[in-house]
């Protein structure tokens, strides 16, 4: 049975005890919330030594860090340190996202980093399906569900699938000034005026369900058609994606299977909270797993920082899961250094919301941090700083006073010596 199931039966896992734990709340209310789907665990059955992390509801707002090999840079060293990095800089999360010309090279990356990885590992299954079928065109619902299960067999924790973009999308998108931006939905775009019919993830969607259900793999419902520039911010092709992936995510949790929703994408602020809010009416409730948002196009080199603005709106409005964007976002293949970047930047935007929400958790590390820093205590400021190596760094460069404070105002003008 998968986490959903055994919630629905009022069964605590080891994996919820362990979340509850993690998140200082009642396993209880977590259990009910798992079989409600407003919670997932992420956790295939075949991951091993697998720390996991739950996501939706009540919990602290997760983070996700891509990385994966391009045709141009097939280099497993570079994706191992690129992991090792993303974990350095707690990300909750990992997607292998790695294309090549050789479905091999796709295998033996995904391989290694699963070997490597105690975090939940996601992947997108119609890229490699793609590769095999000889291109795009050559798509089909066999060669993907092999695809699927092989992943799902070494371990993969969670799946992208793009079973929203139908054939009625087609004629919304030449509406748009950017017709599409995910490669998956691109690929079945073309397929479906390719080959002028629907959709094979739309139409064989339960065969997708009873694989990631025999190896509880969580269904992420991707984005397929989500906007690539504010111009096209919630149009109607957005708006009509969601409304299939709500029905089909209650498929999915009525077939035991968990899932979550892919958002958007190129938004600006003052349709966060409607983007949100209509997932969630749609969804009824499933967690939310955001790219950004990015409310702003013109910040090419700062696309993470200005992500970072738009996701920490859309986690105070109700977002649980977050997609980091690095520096190179719209530029080319980030390094290790791009991903370390990357994940601190997106975990201050999740901290940034969780605060704004009161997470418990998160109230109760914010005052502790401020207890330190008024002893100043670095040492113990250390346990609580989001990127406590840059911490460290800078508090080992800075010469310390005789009475703890910093080198800004010396001891005898410092705010919390002279009046405490």
């Amino acid at each position: 049975m998968t986490q959903l199931e055994k919630a629905k039966k009022g069964e605590l896992t080891p994996e919820m005890s362990y979340v509850a734990k993690q998140e200082g709340i009642d396993s209880g209310i977590l259990t009910k919330n798992i079989a409600s789907g407003l919670v997932v665990i992420p956790a295939n059955k075949r991951h091993p030594d697998l720390k996991p992390i739950g996501i939706g509801k009540g919990l602290t707002i997760k983070v996700n860090a891509n990385i994966g090999a391009s045709p141009l840079d097939l280099d497993l060293k570079i994706e191992l340190e690129k992991l090792k990095a993303a974990i350095e800089a707690k990300a909750d999360a990992i997607m292998d996202l790695t294309i090549a010309r050789d479905s091999a090279d796709i295998d033996r990356i995904r391989k290694a980093i699963i070997e490597n990885c105690p975090l939940p590992l996601g992947t997108v299954p119609i890229y490699q399906a793609a590769i095999e079928a000889g291109g795009v065109d050559g798509l089909t619902i066999e060669n993907y569900l092999r695809v699927y299960e092989r992943q799902a067999k070494e371990g993969v924790d969670f799946t992208t699938v793009h079973a929203g973009v139908t054939r009625a999308a087609l004629k919304l998108v030449k509406k748009r000034l950017m017709p599409v931006v995910s490669r998956g939905g691109s690929f079945l775009l073309h397929w479906m005026e390719k080959n002028n019919k629907e959709n094979f993830l739309y139409q064989h969607f339960d065969q997708i369900l009873d694989i990631a259900r025999e190896y509880d793999v969580t269904i992420s419902l991707g984005d397929g058609l989500r906007p690539g520039c504010i111009a096209d911010s919630t149009d109607e092709a957005q708006i009509y994606e969601l409304n299939i992936l709500g029905k089909l995510a209650q498929k999915a949790r009525e077939k035991g299977v968990q899932v979550i929703i892919e958002g958007p994408g190129h938004i600006p602020l003052d349709e966060i909270q409607k983007n949100v809010q209509l997932e969630k009416e749609i969804c009824r409730d499933a967690p939310f797993y955001v790219l950004g948002p990015l409310p702003i196009d013109t910040a090419v080199g700062y696309d993470h920082i200005a992500c970072a603005i738009g996701g920490a709106l859309a986690g105070y409005w109700g977002a649980d899961f977050l997609c980091y964007v690095t520096p190179k976002e719209h530029i080319g293949l980030p390094d290790a250094a791009d991903v370390r970047e990357g994940v601190v930047i997106t975990k201050i935007a999740a901290s940034i919301a969780d605060l704004g929400r009161g997470n418990k958790k998160a109230i109760a590390e914010s005052k502790a941090m401020s207890a330190a820093r008024k002893r100043f205590d670095w040492q113990e400021m250390l346990k609580y700083a989001v990127d406590s190596k840059r911490f460290k760094e800078l508090i080992d460069k800075e010469p310390r006073l005789k009475k703890g404070g910093c080198s800004m105002c010396g001891d005898e003008f410092c705010a919390l010596k002279v009046y405490s």
